[in-house]
């Protein structure tokens, strides 16, 4: 996988383009992926207007509250998204984030709250970098706030009103003329789906939104041609895209709740002020995140959520990440302990199928001759197949099959037996495999290797340790209990000699330490040279045991 796949081709490339609402394929590289475009509402190829590289701007977060998860679903499904794009086709993502610090919202919590906008968006977007730091989200090249660029919001709000497709009122307001671009609105959602903002009377259209807003008592303001105010929502995204990106864009992402109005009067504003009739090639979307058995989004106006910082003190980013990797990026999911049990279940058979195949490979594990040519064939296999799914809309719940499936065809070579039969044995072929599943996983993301923060038993390496050590006392004990006393001279013996019986309660209270961490997910199996424990955390054994783990049947010893 690190050896990056190049699928594409190129074409002589071209600039802002398309006409009308249509969507029109771009020139340039093509990509040799697909990829669902809410432009056309189907997969399409992914081209882009330079080789190995994709221009890519999304929403970030408007900074008055904290972080939910419905953001974090977001932000986590993107991020797989640029790292398959730069780990496994080689394209170099430049990603770009707005972070709102002014808006409606911050002026009224800040007023709530005694303090500045300025202050409080500051705290919270502090925080929500934090958050996605925890989750393991890779930063932007650059994050850009809207208070930053006011005086380029301003020129580009003039670009438009020199183009005849916003208009000033007598209030100070500036508006986009919706009717002026005529039946190329909404390219997203249609133009029959719009509905028009709050405003004045002084509005041409219902349908027509704001670029500026005059300035009111207690809100900070900027100083324009129109007169003190701020930029509305909007204009702000187009304004900043522009300013790193130009005239064309590869991809824009953000929650499908962004489609409209926010993305839709993006693309309008833009080709307005760039005069073209293609702005944005490819929109992405990802689904909402819903509490299982309600029909709404989490959000914070519903207040039915749950915020990262609370989630993090139950869950692990890992498992947040695998809940995540389980669905399509663009598909609603449910969020219950259920399905995030299901993620934590899943990395548990993961790190239990490691451990027994780092079993074997040291020997510690005793197994039957192992089929090594089947195994490298299904390690092929699993490869193309990934490489197939994430080149097809970045499926990665295909590609969490594929790599289940190659731990299940692993699991079912690892059974132990309790006496060596000298078979041959294939340790190379269980280390390709543990190097591919962790290459794998750490290009999604997830980090096999990380123990910190992972809130199951078997990811603490001090407990794995004191399990380990209690195997060796308990198979010291069980071996000192069997030893039987050589035979004076003289006196007869025995055919099958057997341990005194002093040293039965010994041996009682060794498989009673057997049967004891047994029932804890705790399994000591026979090894080559010494006894070895496996630690499973109980409330996972049936998962795990339709994956063709070996630790079901553990030897009686």
């Amino acid at each position: 996988l690190l050896r990056t796949v190049k699928l594409g081709s190129y074409l002589p490339s071209a600039s802002c383009t398309g006409v009308g609402k249509k969507w029109t394929r771009p020139t340039g590289y093509d990509t040799g992926l697909k990829t669902y475009n809410s432009l056309t509402k189907q997969k399409e190829p992914l081209i882009l207007a330079q080789e190995g590289i994709a221009t890519w701007y999304s929403c970030g977060p408007t900074v008055y509250d904290h972080a939910h998860l419905g953001h974090a679903c977001s932000y986590v499904r993107f991020d797989i998204i640029q790292r398959v794009l730069s780990r496994v086709f080689g394209i170099n993502v430049i990603h770009v984030m707005v972070i709102t610090d002014i808006d409606d919202k911050i002026i009224r919590r800040a007023l709530e709250k005694s303090v500045s906008p300025t202050v409080l968006a500051r705290m919270y977007e502090e925080e929500f970098k934090n958050d996605m730091l925890a989750l393991k989200v890779l930063p932007p090249a650059v994050y850009l706030r809207v208070t930053e660029n006011i005086p380029q919001i301003v020129a580009f709000i003039e670009g438009i009103i020199r183009n005849e497709h916003a208009y000033a009122t007598k209030q100070g307001d500036v508006y986009f003329d919706i009717g002026s671009i005529g039946d190329r609105y909404g390219k997203l959602m249609g133009a029959g789906d719009a509905t028009g903002e709050p405003g004045d009377r002084e509005k041409r259209d219902s349908r027509d939104f704001a670029l500026w807003k005059a300035s009111k008592p207690q809100e900070p303001s900027w100083e324009s041609p129109w007169g003190k105010g701020r930029p509305g929502w909007h204009i702000e995204c187009s304004t900043i895209a522009s300013s790193v990106f130009g005239s064309q864009l590869d991809i824009h992402s953000g929650g499908i709740d962004l489609a409209f109005p926010h993305h839709e009067n993006e693309i309008a504003q833009c080709e307005a002020y760039h005069q073209c009739g293609q702005w944005g090639n490819y929109f992405l979307h990802s689904g909402h995140l819903h509490l299982k058995g309600s029909a709404e989004k989490m959000s914070k106006s519903l207040n039915n959520y749950i915020t990262i910082k609370d989630f993090l003190e139950s869950y692990s980013a890992n498992e947040f990440r695998m809940f995540c990797l389980l669905t399509k990026y663009r598909s609603a999911i449910d969020y219950s302990d259920a399905s995030l049990n299901e993620a934590r279940s899943s990395l548990a058979t993961i790190t239990a199928f490691t451990h027994d195949a780092q079993a074997y490979m040291r020997g510690q594990l005793q197994c039957p001759a192992v089929e090594e040519g089947a195994l490298w064939e299904r390690l092929a296999e699993t490869k193309a197949n990934v490489v197939r799914a994430l080149a097809d809309d970045f499926d990665t719940p295909r590609v969490v099959n594929a790599i289940m499936s190659l731990v299940y065809h692993g699991n079912r070579h690892l059974q132990p037996i309790t006496k060596p039969d000298r078979s041959p044995r294939s340790p190379a072929v269980f280390g390709a495999f543990l190097a591919y599943i962790r290459e794998v996983f750490e290009v999604l993301g997830v980090d096999l290797l990380d123990r910190k923060g992972a809130h199951s038993v078997d990811s603490s390496g001090t407990l794995e340790n004191v399990v380990e050590q209690l195997a060796r006392f308990r198979s010291d004990v069980r071996a000192f209990a069997l030893s039987v006393q050589d035979t004076p001279p003289g006196e007869p013996t025995h055919a099958s000699p057997s341990p005194c019986s002093e040293k039965l309660p010994l041996l009682k209270a060794c498989d009673t330490l057997r049967k004891d961490l047994a029932s804890m997910g705790v399994h000591i199996r026979v090894s080559c040279s010494q006894r070895t424990a496996s630690f499973r955390p109980l409330g996972l054994l049936t998962s795990m045991q339709n994956l063709g783990g070996s630790w079901f049947s553990p030897p009686s010893i």
